[in-house]
């Protein structure tokens, strides 16, 4: 009887380690998993911040801006020259003569002999060619260029005025950018948001840094918890399916720009939530270049909350 009692206790206790080692296994394996998803949020924050710096330092980026003309209707002449109406900061000489007609209508009558150094859209013009000219209202803008391609100029609308957008690829802003400084990745500041839809067709007016008031459409609202609190930022669709905002927080103007930054939300799921990651807030084109008309935060999205995330202030341009 004591044998068979040693033999049953004997049992008891492997098959209790055998409980334990199962127990460790599973933990490790959760802190592997961990690990793994760790590494590849980091990753995809990473991978993100490259796109973002490859697409703010190409040849037409944001920071080849040289040059933003307002345009009132009527004709003026564009180039380099000190004598055109609208003087470039890069280019022939005499580009042509920009007729801008009261409807928003604009042609470029192309100065003779200009062809050989002017594309428009890619393509050499015939002599003396009327362009028509589209502004980025209409769509993809009409893009003439000079300097082998590495300089040009769009029209563009903002309310109710055109100007001349102008870009160089060898603008200092470029050629001498100091690149990006980040707060470090934090996941805390990665929120599932709860969208909030608004009566369909609603607008809401976006004020830019030039003082304009444009109205964008305004699906609705995203709702996030963080610091014990509840944050709703108003959103506003550009066009493809994600919801875009410009927002201030309590960053703003210290360690980060002091205009605002900006970040999108992947499209709402079935659910009715989306992910809004400020680890990739990013800052405005007005933070690099004066030459560009950003829209400023809503009072809404002014957020009473410290965003340690995404980018922070731009870095000094190198002596």
């Amino acid at each position: 009887m004591k044998f068979r009692h040693l033999l049953w206790v004997t049992a008891l206790a492997a098959m209790a380690g055998c409980g334990g080692a199962d127990e460790a296994a599973q933990s490790q394996n959760a802190e592997r998993a961990a690990r793994a998803a760790k590494l590849a949020y980091e990753g995809e924050i990473l991978a993100w911040r490259d796109q973002r710096l490859a697409a703010l330092k190409r040849p037409d980026g944001w920071l080849s801006l040289v040059g933003l003309h307002w345009l009132t209707p009527g004709s003026t002449y564009v180039g380099s020259a000190q004598d055109n109406g609208t003087r470039l900061a890069v280019g022939p000489a005499q580009v042509g003569m920009l007729t801008l007609a009261r409807d928003g209508s604009a042609t470029l009558k192309l100065h003779p002999g200009v062809e050989t150094e002017v594309m428009v859209d890619g393509v050499a013009p015939e002599p003396e060619a009327l362009v028509p000219m589209a502004s980025d209202a209409d769509g993809p803008p009409t893009v003439v260029s000079f300097n082998k391609g590495d300089a040009s100029f769009v029209l563009i609308k903002r309310a109710d005025r055109y100007a001349l957008r102008v870009r160089n690829a060898f603008a200092p802003t470029r050629t001498r950018f100091p690149g990006i400084e980040y707060f470090d990745i934090n996941p805390g500041m990665r929120f599932v948001a709860r969208f909030e839809a608004h009566p369909p067709g609603k607008t809401v007016e976006i004020v830019n840094m030039l003082g304009m008031v444009e109205p964008m459409p305004n699906p609705g609202t995203l709702s996030f918890e963080a610091d014990g609190k509840t944050f709703r930022m108003e959103a506003v669709d550009e066009g493809d399916g994600r919801l875009f905002f410009t927002f201030a927080d309590r960053t703003s103007g210290h360690e980060t720009y002091s205009a605002s930054r900006m970040v999108y939300a992947d499209p709402v799921g079935a659910d009715g939530t989306t992910v809004l990651d400020f680890n990739k807030a990013y800052n405005p084109p007005c933070a690099f270049t004066p030459y560009s008309t950003c829209p400023m935060p809503l009072p809404e999205n002014r957020l009473d909350l410290r965003v340690e995330a995404g980018e922070k202030k731009p870095l000094p341009f190198p002596e």
